[in-house]
């Protein structure tokens, strides 16, 4: 996890998965905020979590809705994030969160839960609803659908990759009700496939490649693509792609 909070830290402002993966996630939190600001009639800032903050670069993201705060378990990421200026952030895990009980109106876990083993990740969840308001929200990202394991699955350690119905039934298990869980990235879901693909034949091992931001032309013509099925998204579910974005409130 280490090499890859380096990895991502080299990567995320100008990759065109983490541009568009900002584009995808972006719509769903404003509506979890606005939500929250409605049921509470007020417009006093929003409280929000992000479990698993890494470098702290999505903190930017979310202070554009409200105070964002970042935990993370590992050093690399929070001292990255440090040097940035952040200074809302801790080391803890999501599983054991230092917040007192609905304390926050969103809670964001960013491709992070499927690198738990199941009793830490179902406590991490647990955790997550307890640390949110009634009527709070939970935007989850995560990896999606077993048969794109490749070399990035070792290097992020992934213990799962999740379908829709799977990730919805651990959500539910904890209390939550969904509002929208569409898959993400089938605008370029032939080529991960592609790779991924070889990469299980020719026998798995750890890379960065994946996270290297590629030429520039070909860096433009994927943004391109997944910023058209962004728009698309922010109406209507995907039905298959690499990753799965998720809306779900705390009754």
């Amino acid at each position: 996890m280490e090499r890859l909070l380096e990895a991502t830290a080299r990567a995320e402002r100008d990759h065109f998965w983490f541009r568009s993966f900002r584009r995808f996630v972006r719509p769903f939190v404003a509506r979890a905020v606005e939500e929250a600001e409605a049921g509470a009639g007020r417009r006093a800032a929003a409280e929000i979590l992000d479990c698993g903050c890494g470098t702290g670069h999505n903190l930017t993201l979310l202070r554009e809705f409200g105070r964002a705060y970042g935990i993370d378990l590992t050093w690399t990421g929070l001292q990255v994030a440090h040097a940035r200026g952040e200074r809302k952030i801790a080391r803890a895990t999501a599983a054991a969160l230092p917040f007192g009980s609905a304390r926050f109106d969103l809670v964001t876990s960013f491709d992070v839960i499927y690198a738990l083993d199941d009793d830490v990740e179902r406590a991490a969840i647990g955790e997550m609803f307890r640390v949110l308001k009634p009527g709070g929200h939970i935007v989850v990202n995560a990896a999606a659908l077993d048969s794109l394991r490749g070399n990035h699955s070792i290097l992020a350690g992934e213990v799962r990759r999740y379908g829709r119905r799977d990730l919805r039934r651990r959500l539910e298990a904890a209390g939550f009700t969904i509002e929208r869980a569409t898959y993400t990235n089938l605008a370029i879901l032939p080529m991960v496939a592609g790779v991924r693909l070889f990469q299980r034949i020719a026998g798995h091992e750890e890379s960065h490649e994946e996270i290297s931001v590629p030429p520039r032309p070909i860096n433009a013509v994927l943004s391109g693509l997944l910023a058209a099925e962004a728009a698309v998204v922010r109406h209507v579910d995907m039905p298959i792609g690499s990753s799965l974005l998720v809306l779900a409130r705390k009754p």
